[in-house]
């Protein structure tokens, strides 16, 4: 494979942080299977990475949780899978574009691989090996880590929303809380979902998001600005 042309991917180091020493390693893991298949022979493709990247990415996202959150084994599982799931890797791709700098074999760039979740988490999970490989564990925790803590303050954030909601309500304890989906929209790879929470048979909020569990955070969030709290 040749090298890289120079200042092809500038845009996307300064997005992750880091230059690489071999950028041969970036250009790796920005190409799919498809590319490689159309391409030259010799041409490598990004599945190696993908293998190496889900597992320093878990090491990383395990340690950060297992130092900074006092909980039990069964929730630390549970928050780390929601912080490495494709749904979550796809997010975190797309707020540095990473989809448009993908190889794409003709095919799958016609098939719209650019916005398929799948395609660009395993993207976003080999530039993680990547930074693994050129600059070490410290590289690819520093380009990890805004993301978690980000995602973690969000995730506490939303759940706010609905507790404060519940503890209000809760001080009648005739009153019945529930969530409703209103509707949905838009393609698989970017929903839009509709809720409200209606109190007894009363609609007190409503709320949009990109998964029914956001939605209903942003409907208790205007039902608790509606009831002044």
């Amino acid at each position: 494979m040749s090298a890289p042309h120079a200042g092809r991917y500038e845009a996307l180091e300064r997005a992750v942080g880091h230059h690489f020493r071999d950028p041969a390693l970036l250009e790796t893991a920005l190409t799919h299977t498809s590319y490689a298949n159309e391409a030259r022979r010799g041409t490598r493709h990004n599945e190696r990475l993908e293998f190496l990247g889900d597992s320093v990415l878990s090491i990383v996202v395990a340690d950060y949780l297992f130092t900074h959150k006092n909980m039990p084994e069964g929730e630390l599982t549970r928050m780390r899978a929601s912080l490495v799931c494709e749904s979550a890797l796809f997010g975190f791709a797309k707020q540095i574009h990473l989809g448009d700098y993908l190889r794409l074999g003709h095919g799958e760039e016609m098939n719209g691989g650019r916005e398929r979740p799948s395609v660009v988490s395993d993207a976003f999970e080999a530039v993680i090996a990547a930074l693994y490989l050129d600059g070490g564990i410290e590289a690819a925790r520093r380009f990890i880590l805004p993301f978690v803590t980000a995602s973690l303050t969000d995730k506490n954030a939303e759940e706010d929303y609905k507790t404060r909601l519940q503890e209000i309500i809760q001080q009648n304890p005739e009153e019945r809380l529930r969530y409703v989906v209103a509707g949905e929209s838009g393609p698989d790879h970017d929903k839009r979902f509709v809720v409200e929470v209606h109190l007894n048979s009363n609609c007190i909020g409503r709320g949009e998001g990109h998964s029914k569990k956001q939605a209903e955070q942003m409907a208790a969030k205007e039902a608790l600005a509606l009831m002044g709290c």
